[in-house]
């Protein structure tokens, strides 16, 4: 007799998967999509500023820093004023003319190509006034 109700027991077991078989199988979408979202989520913003609105310290710190801050390529530190200042002898306006054609391993405008030029003379105020120059940067209007 134990061996009969181990025989059932075994059928009873086998069969039970097969219990679900042939019925309609419905998933839910919301429900199935929102257990499969992912980890994280990136979201890209492209802010655009204005032409002509961005101040010298917003210009340095966005373009300007990634070599003057380190000094990278050859490049005068900010702050540095003994690197600064047989620069500043030259004048606002060669600092300038640098600046906007570029210069040994430094690009037109730094890189960025949409400087307007009151912006690229407010940034050149605002690096070399740092190094100790004292000039006078266009306003933002």
């Amino acid at each position: 007799m134990t061996q009969s109700r181990a025989l059932i027991a075994l059928a009873a077991a086998l069969a039970l998967p097969l219990a679900g078989c042939g019925k309609d199988k419905t998933i839910d979408s919301e429900l199935s999509a929102t257990l499969t979202q992912p980890v994280a989520q990136v979201e890209l913003k492209v802010q655009k500023e204005e032409p002509g609105k961005r101040t010298g310290e917003e210009i340095v710190a966005k373009v300007c820093s990634g070599c003057h801050g380190s000094g990278a390529l050859g490049s005068p530190k900010t702050g540095d004023t003994n690197a600064w200042a047989p620069r500043i002898a030259q004048g606002y306006d060669a600092l300038i003319a640098s600046a906007t054609n570029g210069k040994g391993n430094m690009p037109p405008k730094g890189g960025a190509a949409d400087l307007t030029d009151k912006e690229l003379a407010r940034a050149v105020a605002y690096l070399a006034n740092k190094g100790g120059a004292d000039f006078k940067a266009p306003p933002v209007e």
